[in-house]
């Protein structure tokens, strides 16, 4: 492997190392990817061994995918022996942003569409920002909503009921769970994705944003 100047921002995660396969140094890696081709195409990878190390270039030799499960086994250059697979658990295996497969019309990458801002077509609303996606039968956009419910206000606490054992301990603020909301990723509901200025317009059903 070798290691090179280049920003962790310049990545796309495609998956982790999850675990070995056999002695000659095979990785078992989850992978995070919409694009199959990212592991079944050779080539230069890059891997990010934990948050403190800089990106190294690998090469994918070679991968098969398990059946019936989001793992591929991987073969890596320079990876030749269980212990080295071995230190590789956790690592982030990676891509860089301008090597993307081509997409179809209304296709789009997750990385682009993470920290949109989704507005209701019927009043002009921004309504909150894209923080995931999932796949279930078609995609599915998570939406944190910009309205959040506020901090609820607690009564004072008379001192004198408060037992020795109570005062030890530190009251802490319970804070409200952040509120968020499921859009299918379909084009009746989603009808504009304007990545140009990172803008979603979204046409809801009734009841799709109540919470």
């Amino acid at each position: 492997m070798e290691q090179l100047s280049l920003d962790i921002d310049d990545l796309i995660e495609i998956g982790t190392i999850v675990g070995v396969s056999g002695l000659k140094g095979e990785v078992r890696v989850n992978i995070t990817t919409d694009f199959p081709e990212r592991f079944e195409n050779p080539g230069q990878r890059w891997l990010i061994i934990n948050s403190h190390s800089s990106p190294q270039a690998v090469e994918l030799i070679k991968s098969r995918k398990v059946p019936g499960k989001n793992i591929y086994v991987v073969k890596l250059e320079d990876i030749n022996d269980r212990t080295q697979a071995e230190n590789l658990k956790g690592a982030i295996l990676s891509v860089h942003k301008g090597d993307r497969p081509k997409l179809k019309e209304n296709e789009y990458h997750v990385a682009d569409l993470i920290g949109m801002e989704v507005y209701n077509q019927q009043d002009g609303e921004n309504i909150g920002v894209v923080i995931d996606i999932f796949s279930a039968a078609h995609e599915i956009l998570e939406v944190r909503l910009h309205k959040q419910p506020t901090p609820e206000t607690k009564a004072p606490v008379n001192p004198e009921t408060i037992s020795r054992i109570s005062r030890r301990k530190k009251v802490k603020e319970k804070k409200p769970k952040e509120l968020t909301v499921l859009i299918p990723f379909v084009s009746e509901i989603v009808p504009i994705v304007d990545l140009t200025h990172k803008k979603i317009e979204i046409n809801p059903p009734l009841g799709l944003l109540e919470n």
